[in-house]
């Protein structure tokens, strides 16, 4: 409501012009408002009056000395306002309780949170800092976070908070400001300061405006020494001063006023412009009409304590037209100075009234005069939500800039023609970077202390990301290269395209000589998780690129240099909100997480969740085996069983209807002439698809090479060595004939077909395809399939034979094998037809991770579309996404599961929509996408471990039970 009045206020203001003359103070009850002020001021004494003009530090870690201070300087010398430094939340709360019930009149509370309660306070929420948030197009997300700042400080009894920096930074080597500031660009850092103040004050805590008249071109801290700005008042007036009329005609409710020697403003060289009444009753008040609350910056800084005594310095500040004494050093001797003034007539009884009825007005204001104690309970949990960290992210999203891109190397696309590494320069970490951006592909991290051979370790690689990462502890912290990060950076530029990538502020720029050699520069502007999360996922065209660069780097970037890059639809990484699912909803997956693990139906497996293309849940639970040495992590392998269908033959069908190698229409016997004259040659492949084609549904095999009475594999058909003629490996050091891939397909071809039609699921078919594709394309299945799809979609880790590619410790083992191959199978597919096939096959074979298997499954719910790359056609998809023989009443549609048209069938939870798609898989896979509410589910697991008859996953229906949670976690939009 108080913000409402201030538009109104404003808005006739401007309109009747006398936009300054607006006091930002008054109220909507602006009558009572008075009365109030009226009543109160007229009960107080003297020494009161004096008490309410300073705000004193106040500690929420130090001893009780120190709270013994506190509580005198109240009691005692009537201090009014306190300002909060370094502590904890709770502390805090509990001594502003316990201060305001020792004060008459209500304590107005400060604090310095400029990039939120965090500056000063251990265990709160941290927010971006403003250069950070000045590389934002969109003022309305500086709102929002004013708004954030404004609830939190609310929440915490705080009244005003000490922010924003107005400053125009445009000195590199400003000591004291730099990332504090919006930038250089005068008319940037006002339209986010207002929209900083009108988001923080909407919220009824008051903004404040530093540091007056503008602190953005020194070169000194005026923590240490008073700074001296020699410009005329023309240039500070086009600069420096910009800002301030047009925050004030925004309605900001008060100002702090710097300690810096202006001589243009204050001829006296030594006295600081917060003492000088020149700057703060002639140029602030009087030219240019604030009327609202002044308050000097910190009395402790040196740029004001080296001009006099303690008290003589706090008397100079009044008689200046400040209101409120900021961390004043000596209050009894101030008190005693300022009475002795009065006394004297130095200082009038109407310059004391007018600050302390601005001050008990400013009171009104923030809600004092109906002051309640603040709520101990649910205080860390308010101040630190989720709601926070789904601004955090817009925030990071939308300031990330690239200021070069050389040949569009920002996306990265074409990840199939790619070799990516990664080298980190800095002193701080970066591996939230490096771990996101696996995430999308196999990007190497190398290292070396030696120059020479960093670059001989780079060289099979065509692309390297450039990390460079400084600390993000505060603003002040270096951000600059070392000599030695300069030449290194620029050796691998010469040799290498390089995409630069700074987690510091982009003045860290500024060092290096050329950008000649390196393709793209990317500024990210702080070294935070989400920034390393977000700015990965950008490099791989997850999101775009959008900020501009708030600063210019000497002629190489000028201010506002910032290009949008292309969304490329890849997955992005976010939190449940960000998608309107709930965070605590999802969690309860973690349960019956626990639940598998406590009942033994899995040693372990991974789930992931992603909502409208962001991964939003991804845990990997339990172990490898019931040994439990190996952890499962998130980028472990498991064998996905049947997921092999849709995940590898079924995109290769997809692929090959659209190269008109392949006809739905087709028979068994177009697409496989040896297959002629065979009771399946009729048999279509929509058919076949559709599991609509009367084949059996399995045949064993591998019996069939085993001795009927003892079991015992027939040496006829194995040996323990490779050869020629035993090429076929089925697993560990177990080598199958040569000869026996022809007998599989002909027992697949005389097999009897059932006598009834209807529905049957059958991997036999599967059989079929893989071999009519590999017909087709003349190579084999899991050639193909990598060409085709999994390099191009960035899905590395999805593999036939994986053991090719990895090391067992990456591969989570599946069954202890007493029955065929009598050994754990451990990197070698589980499936015994496909065992026998070589570890290739269309109805298995195939080993992924659950970050893989959600890439394919987001790239059919986009219609084909992912990474900047069409994979198949939006009507392939929609085609093969349809039962045709619902009639018949078989749910399938063309090689994808759907939801059952029997409830009594439990395919699905029976809560997902008709479009929806999937498939299961015998290990305990399971994945599904629906349409309609954009979500994407992966469950995958060794639930066949340690034998197949550990079946409580299947029976219980856990994969569907967790579904049924995601689908309720899911918010009203």
């Amino acid at each position: 409501m108080r913000y409402k009045i201030f538009v109104f206020l404003i808005t006739w203001a401007v309109l009747n012009g006398f936009a300054q003359n607006v006091n930002p103070l008054y109220t909507a009850d602006y009558k009572a408002q008075t009365h109030w002020v009226d009543s109160v001021i007229n009960t107080m004494s003297l020494e009161e009056k004096i008490g309410q003009l300073f705000m004193i530090q106040a500690y929420s870690n130090k001893e009780e000395k120190h709270e013994d201070f506190i509580k005198e300087m109240i009691t005692k010398y009537h201090v009014g306002n306190l300002i909060f430094m370094q502590g904890t939340p709770e502390k805090q709360a509990t001594l502003t309780n316990t201060y305001q019930a020792l004060s008459k009149v209500p304590l107005l509370i400060g604090f310095d949170g400029e990039w939120g309660l965090d500056m000063r306070l251990k265990n709160t929420y941290r927010f971006p800092w403003n250069m950070t948030l000045g590389a934002i197009q969109d003022n309305n997300l500086i709102e929002q976070f004013g708004k954030h700042l404004g609830k939190h400080c609310k929440r915490l009894g705080i009244h005003v908070n000490f922010a924003p920096v107005v400053d125009v930074n445009i000195n590199p080597a400003n000591p004291i400001i730099g990332n504090r500031s919006f930038g250089e660009n005068k008319v940037n850092v006002t339209e986010k300061a207002i929209a900083f103040t009108q988001g923080m004050q909407s919220e009824g805590v008051m903004a404040n405006a530093k540091h007056f008249p503008g602190h953005g071109d020194t070169a000194t801290d005026s923590h240490y020494a008073l700074p001296v700005l020699n410009f005329d008042k023309a240039r500070l007036d086009s600069v420096e001063l910009y800002p301030y009329p047009r925050v004030f005609d925004a309605g900001i409710a008060s100002v702090m006023t710097a300690h810096l020697s202006i001589p243009s403003l204050e001829p006296n060289r030594e006295l600081p412009t917060s003492l000088s009444k020149n700057v703060v009753t002639g140029l602030l008040q009087e030219e240019l009409g604030f009327l609202g609350l002044i308050f000097t910056d910190g009395l402790n800084m040196k740029g004001a304590t080296n001009f006099a005594t303690s008290a003589e310095i706090d008397l100079e500040a009044i008689k200046a037209g400040n209101d409120i004494l900021l961390i004043p050093q000596d209050v009894p001797g101030s008190v005693a100075l300022i009475k002795k003034a009065l006394f004297t007539g130095a200082l009038s009884q109407e310059r004391l009234e007018t600050s302390v009825r601005k001050i008990l007005r400013a009171k009104y204001w923030v809600g004092l005069h109906k002051y309640e104690p603040i709520v101990l309970e649910n205080l860390q949990e308010e101040l630190n939500t989720i709601e926070d960290e789904v601004l955090h992210r817009k925030l990071v999203k939308a300031s990330l800039t690239v200021v070069k891109n050389e040949g569009d190397v920002v996306p990265i696309r074409k990840l199939d023609e790619k070799k990516i590494a990664y080298v980190r320069l800095g002193d701080d970490r970066g591996n939230s970077f490096a771990n996101m951006l696996q995430n999308y592909t196999k990007v190497d991290t190398i290292s070396d202390q030696n120059l020479d051979v960093l670059l001989k370790k780079l060289k099979p690689y065509n692309l390297v990301i450039v990390g460079f990462h400084k600390s993000n502890r505060h603003p002040w912290k270096s951000y600059k290269f070392s000599n030695q990060e300069i030449v290194w950076l620029q050796e691998i530029a010469r040799e290498k395209k390089v995409i630069l990538d700074v987690f510091a502020s982009p003045y860290s720029l500024l060092d290096v000589k050329s950008f000649t050699n390196i393709e793209s520069v990317v500024v990210s502007y702080q070294n935070s998780r989400l920034a390393q999360e977000i700015s990965a996922q950008a490099l791989f065209g997850a999101t775009q690129f959008k900020g501009k660069l708030p600063v210019s780097i000497k002629s190489d970037f000028a201010e506002g240099t910032g290009f949008t890059t292309s969304n490329l639809n890849r997955l992005q990484y976010s939190i449940p909100e960000a998608v309107q699912l709930s965070s605590e909803k999802l969690a309860r997956i973690d349960s019956v997480a626990n639940e598998i693990l406590t009942k033994k139906m899995a040693p372990g497996f991974q789930i992931l969740v992603a909502r409208k293309g962001n991964v939003v849940y991804q845990k990997s639970f339990g172990y490898h085996t019931d040994a439990q040495k190996d952890t499962v992590k998130n980028s472990d392998l498991y064998d996905v069983a049947s997921l092999t269908k849709i995940l590898a033959s079924l995109p290769m069908v997809m692929k090959a209807e659209e190269d008109k190698k392949i006809k739905l229409s087709s028979s068994i016997r177009d697409i496989l002439p040896k297959f002629k004259r065979s009771n399946k040659d009729t048999v279509t492949v929509k058919e076949l698809l559709s599991h609509y084609g009367r084949l059996q549904a399995w045949i064993p095999f591998y019996r069939l090479t085993q001795d009927s009475i003892t079991g015992k594999n027939l040496q006829q058909f194995y040996r323990n060595k490779k050869s020629k003629k035993f090429p076929i490996e089925v697993a560990e050091n177990l080598y199958l004939s040569k000869s026996y891939k022809d007998s599989i397909y002909k027992y697949i071809k005389e097999a009897e077909q059932r006598e009834k039609p209807g529905y049957k699921y059958s991997d036999l078919g599967y059989y079929i395809l893989k071999e009519a594709i590999e017909r087709k394309y003349r190579k084999g299945l899991d050639e193909l399939t990598d060409k085709e799809f999994y390099s191009g979609l960035g899905a590395d880790r999805t593999t036939f034979l994986p053991l090719k590619k990895f090391s067992k410790k990456e591969i989570v083992p599946t069954e202890k094998d007493t029955y065929y191959r009598n050994q754990l199978l451990h990197g070698y597919v589980h499936d015994m037809g496909a065992a026998m096939l070589g570890g290739v096959s269309g109805h298995a074979g195939l080993f992924s991770n659950a970050n893989d298997v959600a890439k394919i499954m987001q790239m059919y719910l986009q219609k084909g579309f992912y990474g900047g790359q069409r994979f198949l056609r939006s009507s392939t998809i929609d085609k093969f996404n349809k039962r045709y023989f619902e009639d018949k009443k078989v749910r399938r549609g063309l090689g994808f599961d759907k939801p059952q048209l029997d409830p009594r069938v439990e395919a699905t939870c029976g809560c997902v929509s008709d479009k929806s798609f999937g498939h299961s898989g015998f290990t305990g896979a399971y994945t599904w996408a629906d349409p309609e509410s954009e979500v994407v589910y992966v469950f995958l697991s060794n639930r066949v471990y340690p034998t197949m008859e550990n079946r409580g996953l299947v029976k219980e229906n856990i994969r569907t039970e967790i579904q049924r949670l995601i689908q309720e976690s899911i918010l009203e939009e």
